[in-house]
């Protein structure tokens, strides 16, 4: 059972998601729809995860995100998965920043395909992964043009689809070729952008993060 912190201003879609996530076993402790409510319930309840969306009042551009950011900063080990209709680019860098990434998620609500993809994606966030839909890292990407030089196109397919959260195997069966090409083409990723092979280092973020960064 994970606990959870659920910030999201429509009352209608917060009780959907509550039951919902209730319906898998999960416990919601708080439900609340403004970003100073989200900030007093973490503090309250010390909750396993937060899911909050990027639009809050009171003024519905990007609270939520701003708090789930400042959450992170003063614990940096809080899983955060955000729920949005688009990608707030700055405060998204930020918040996939933090803590080398770990446990931070940030899914476009139009592109969940079902429920237990969502149910799932917010498990493995909970448990230290880091699960990015696609088209926000190739939105992120795209304001980063340099380093993107750096890898063939092949490479930056890998590289995106490592950010939904995906094994070699999944990744080779989307891209149709073998895991072996597939830990070649991770291998020359790692070489271009001087990444570290520490033991104990998910590498697959810190690849991600580091086009995030520029």
């Amino acid at each position: 059972m994970v606990r959870i912190v659920l910030a999201e201003d429509s009352v209608l879609l917060r009780e959907g998601l509550v039951g919902l996530l209730e319906r898998f076993g999960h416990q919601v402790v708080a439900g609340v729809g403004t970003a100073g409510e989200l900030t007093a319930a973490v503090e309250e309840h010390g909750p396993d995860i937060v899911v909050t969306d990027v639009r809050m009042p009171p003024g519905f551009s990007d609270e939520g995100l701003r708090a789930a950011v400042a959450l992170r900063e003063s614990r940096p080990r809080l899983p955060v998965l955000v729920l949005s209709q688009y990608v707030q680019r700055a405060y998204a860098e930020e918040l996939l920043d933090s803590s080398d990434g770990t446990g931070v998620g940030y899914l476009l609500k139009e592109r969940i395909g079902n429920v237990e993809e969502f149910v799932d994606a917010l498990r493995r966030v909970a448990d230290g992964a880091t699960v990015v839909d696609p088209e926000v890292v190739r939105h992120l990407l795209r304001h980063r043009r340099d380093p993107l030089s750096r890898l063939t196109a092949r490479e930056q397919e890998v590289l995106a689809l490592m950010a939904e959260g995906r094994s070699n195997a999944s990744v080779a069966q989307a891209m149709s070729v073998s895991e072996g090409t597939v830990s070649k083409h991770f291998g020359s990723i790692l070489t271009k952008l001087d990444l570290s092979l520490t033991d104990g280092t998910n590498r697959r973020v810190l690849a991600v993060l580091a086009y995030l960064r520029g």
